[in-house]
């Protein structure tokens, strides 16, 4: 389940908006993610069918040195090569259909985000600049901003060095090698569902309220640098999504991030067509070394 917000404030307000459609438009990012989703599942199943294969095609090589000694006495023999053979070659078919279905679906997604090597550098070396804020996954276009740095416990309103360090991500994604992207911010909560009477009374009901009023305030932040409303989108995602086991604190805090990932222009009618754009020498990265926060008691 993903609630769509527009992006407006909602803190404070005892309501939140759901829409059917997200702020992009045309653009079916929910479609995206899903054959990202699908393509990923399909490379896992196509390595297990690869090494279900190999596994049987060993113990049948071992059989057939076994009946080369034995010679034709022990039929039993046989029949448990002849069943061999016929797993490796389900196996083998098996293989082959997730084989092009995952072909299939890179040719429809891509084996990734694409980006251009100079807004992937950029995004490296601002994540590099930002280490107890941010991370960058180059394999996926995706910035993600760490909640228990970018917003107080149980609260959605941006932090000083959150602030700073999104000027400096708008500057980047409005510069001309990354201004034909698109956005989709994605809040994301632990599984942790007691809330203070102080964090229900600014709005945050529950997870799913907390995740989209967090991915809410990283939108605004950027749009009020100047990024377009127009290339943006905003998901409410709760603990649906978790990166790590809710079982730790250190994995609870994993779980808590907003994740802003870079989409090509198009992704629509099952395919992507990403614009090259013109690669241009990008604006000098502004220093940002963020302070750490002290934030004692657990992360809603």
């Amino acid at each position: 389940m993903a609630i769509s917000l527009a992006p407006a404030r909602l803190a404070g307000t005892a309501a939140v908006a759901l829409l059917a459609t997200t702020l992009v438009g045309c653009v079916n990012q929910e479609d995206y993610r899903a054959l990202e989703a699908q393509r990923n599942d399909l490379a896992d199943q196509l390595a297990l069918a690869q090494q279900q294969a190999t596994s049987n095609a060993t113990l049948a090589e071992g059989y057939r040195e076994q009946l080369g000694r034995i010679g034709d006495a022990d039929r039993s023999a046989d029949a448990v090569l002849a069943n061999y053979e016929m797993q490796i070659a389900s196996l083998t078919g098996e293989r082959d259909e997730i084989a092009r279905r995952y072909e299939e679906l890179v040719g429809k997604i891509g084996t990734g985000p694409a980006l251009p090597a100079a807004l992937t550098s950029e995004l490296s070396s601002y994540a590099a600049q930002n280490p107890d804020l941010i991370t960058f996954d180059a394999d996926r276009g995706i910035v993600k901003f760490k909640s228990d740095v970018t917003f107080k416990s149980g609260d959605a309103e941006l932090l000083a060095d959150a602030n700073q360090a999104i000027q400096r991500f708008a500057q980047i994604l409005n510069s001309p090698v990354a201004r034909s992207y698109l956005l989709n911010i994605e809040g994301h909560t632990d599984n942790v569902t007691s809330f203070s009477a102080n964090t229900k009374a600014k709005g945050h009901k529950n997870n799913w309220y907390l995740s989209s009023h967090r991915a809410i305030s990283v939108a605004e932040g950027l749009m009020g640098q100047g990024v377009s409303a127009t290339r943006v989108a905003v998901v409410g995602r709760a603990d649906q999504e978790p990166v790590a086991s809710n079982a730790t604190a250190g994995g609870r805090a994993q779980n808590r991030r907003v994740e802003v990932m870079i989409l090509p222009q198009t992704v629509q009618g099952g395919g992507t067509a990403t614009a090259t754009p013109e690669v241009e020498a990008m604006p000098a990265a502004a220093e940002i070394e963020p302070t750490g926060i002290d934030d004692s008691g657990s992360m809603k």
